[in-house]
């Protein structure tokens, strides 16, 4: 009976985990995709002045506890969910997810990051917005590709991890009886 409950807790404790790290796996995703499909193109159209302290701007507000908290949050609770999970038959999703989302951190830090700091230096404008737009927003859709691709397998070990079944009503009309 107890090593029951214990595997109970340990599945309930891997559900919540897995869940959370899929949240924040869509929100790191989110906010890479509306950089690629909004932001960017929207500051394309700006002067080089403009683009440059917008960007600046947007480098400055973003670091910030809640942000950090979903960047960091979907590498550790990601990191956290494939240990749980080893052995089993969603937790190879959640490992590709975890080297995916991995390979996004990674472009984060060795290129966006330092693209981000040299935007931040003085000078001209049009100069630093030559150096910056091309590769930030180049590998800023790797980083968006990725992190969707990090947030699939990790749908897809929440799907293979429980068996859901449609609500009454939310069937299609062909396979209802």
């Amino acid at each position: 009976m107890t090593d029951t409950r214990e595997s109970a807790r340990q599945t309930h404790t891997g559900n919540v985990v897995l869940g959370a790290a899929t949240v924040a796996m869509g929100l790191i995703a989110g906010v890479f995709y509306i950089f690629a499909c909004a932001v960017m193109p929207a500051l394309a159209r700006s002067d080089d002045r403009t683009y440059v302290e917008v960007m600046r701007d947007i480098n400055a507000v973003i670091q910030n506890p809640v942000f950090f908290l979903s960047f960091m949050g979907a590498l550790v609770l990601t990191g956290v969910s494939a240990w749980q999970l080893r052995g089993t038959a969603c937790g190879r999703w959640v490992w590709a997810a975890l080297a995916a989302y991995a390979l996004v951190f990674f472009v984060t830090v060795a290129f966006n990051i330092p693209l981000n700091n040299a935007l931040a230096a003085k000078g001209d404008p049009a100069a630093l917005r030559k150096h910056f737009e091309g590769p930030w927003v180049a590998w800023n859709v790797v980083r968006a590709v990725g992190s969707t691709v990090a947030l699939g397998f990790l749908t897809r070990a929440l799907l293979s991890r429980h068996s859901f079944r449609a609500p009454a009503g939310c069937t299609s009309p062909r396979t209802a009886s």
